[in-house]
């Protein structure tokens, strides 16, 4: 230690802050609400990383100049000690004692990356994210390299409103459960064998900054006035709002839940929607108060039907008990070829099929029913994060301009998910009444016997008792 007295830094934050700083993710995303202190965190973490690693190289990038001037340059030299470097204002440069840099940057324009194409980071850090083009992040991610030996990380903030918003969410947002460390295949090395990188999404709210909530409590006011768009982004950091969304009730704080053990003696069903550019498959839980979860989830495209249901009864565990297999309508339909029909086959395959009511604006009646909350606060519709294709799809559903009580039907490939729960909702709260299929009250036995019987015998069953199992 040396004799002369050492300088202390007093650095105060939040512990949402602390989880972006402390992370060792390839990639991190900390994204949210205003007011979250997003900035400040990358500010922080750039400085404890230039004095921990001598001689390293960072660069934090707003989308212009006048943004960056305005809130990370200004930030830096209001709280960095001014004996630790030397600022450059003409290159926007932070060099520290021990060698270190700090770039400050900003790319307005598209090909602005290329003016980095020899660089090298050990961090890279995009404050206000959505602001950016994918080409831009994934480009400047080629920049993150060098041979020292230092941890190279990707470091983005940002409020979840912006022109990228679309990208930031699929990357980070949709791609699991939240402040949690997701790894993912980012390439196919030299010997065929996957590259793999790390992510994470740190979710920020207003309220976990603290020092702002005591020093301005007036904020939340400023932000509730808000244009509801702006609001949902800005106040409530929600990725999941946009305007002309369909099912605007959904949170995903709300709606989705760790996956758990089911008890047995909950009923449980399958509903899928199916085609060969995709079969959407999910399986779902009902609780002795009504509450639905959606606990599994099998999404896959290109498969006939005879693989097709041997994919959902290779996802069924032995043992666990369906009550019903929720099919469209359509696969009733007798191929004018054949003359017969895709239910036929899926049962010819194992798959016995209920059909289901196709009634569009019924059936999204009857998602929005599940998903809007009760006098308690709790909606009845909960999905494991297990399921992150029906989490991510469900909110970005587009109202039909042209007919509001419906959905529109592009993007197609995002619609396979929620039609297969909407097969399910509706089957729940209307079942369909078409006398080719007739319901009767079973007693318990008789239940449990339909439960453990095969196709062929549930046949049996069937007419022995004058029809399927209410």
């Amino acid at each position: 230690m040396s004799s002369s007295k050492r300088e202390t830094i007093e650095l105060s934050i939040t512990e949402k802050q602390c989880e972006f700083i402390e992370s060792e993710a390839t990639e991190t995303l900390f994204g949210g609400a205003a007011g979250g202190g997003k900035s400040y965190a990358q500010v922080i973490d750039a400085f404890l990383f230039a004095l921990r690693y001598p001689g390293s190289k960072q660069i934090i990038f707003r989308k212009t100049y006048p943004e960056l001037e305005r809130s990370i340059l200004r930030t830096m030299l209001e709280i960095y000690p001014a004996k630790k470097y030397v600022y450059n204002k003409k290159d926007h440069t932070f060099r520290f004692f021990n060698g270190s840099l700090i770039d400050c940057g900003y790319l307005q324009l598209e090909d602005d990356v290329r003016k980095y194409q020899s660089a090298e980071y050990d961090v890279i850090r995009f404050d206000e994210l959505t602001h950016f083009s994918e080409f831009q992040y994934v480009y400047m991610l080629s920049r993150l390299r060098g041979a020292n030996g230092y941890p190279k990380y990707m470091k983005s903030s940002t409020n979840p409103t912006g022109a990228g918003r679309v990208w930031v969410k699929e990357r980070f947002v949709d791609l699991g459960s939240w402040n949690t460390l997701h790894r993912v295949t980012v390439a196919t090395g030299r010997d065929g064998k996957p590259v793999t990188a790390t992510r994470i999404f740190i979710p920020s709210k207003v309220y976990d900054n603290r020092f702002l909530m005591e020093k301005d409590p007036e904020y939340i006011t400023r932000l509730e006035n808000l244009p509801k768009g702006e609001r949902e982004g800005l106040l409530n950091g929600e990725w999941d709002y946009f305007d002309g969304q369909y099912f605007d009730e959904f949170r995903r704080e709300l709606h989705t839940c760790k996956p758990f053990d089911i008890p047995r003696e909950w009923r449980r069903y399958i509903a899928f929607d199916y085609g060969l550019d995709m079969l959407a498959c999910y399986w779902f839980a009902v609780d002795s108060l009504r509450n639905v979860y959606v606990y599994r989830e099998l999404c896959k495209s290109n498969l006939p039907i005879g693989v097709a249901a041997k994919e959902i009864l290779s996802y069924t565990p032995e043992g666990e008990k369906i009550h019903l297999v929720l099919a469209p309508p359509d696969l009733w339909s007798r191929s004018q070829e054949t003359g017969r029909s895709r239910a036929l086959i899926f049962e010819e395959n194992g798959l016995t099929l209920t059909k289901s009511n196709n009634d569009r604006e019924a059936g999204w009646l009857a998602i929005k029913e599940l998903l809007t909350p009760g006098a308690n606060g709790e909606a009845r519709l909960h999905i494991f994060t297990t399921c992150p294709i029906l989490i991510k799809n469900i909110p970005e559903l587009q109202r039909d301009p042209r007919h509001p009580t419906d959905t529109l039907n592009e993007p197609h490939e995002i619609t396979h998910s929620p039609d297969a729960l909407r097969y399910f909702a509706i089957a729940w709260t209307h079942p369909n009444r078409d006398e080719t299929i007739k319901r009767v009250p079973y007693r318990k036995d008789w239940l449990e016997d339909y439960n453990n019987a095969t196709p062929e015998e549930r046949k049996k069953l069937v007419k022995k008792y004058g029809g399927y199992p209410l």
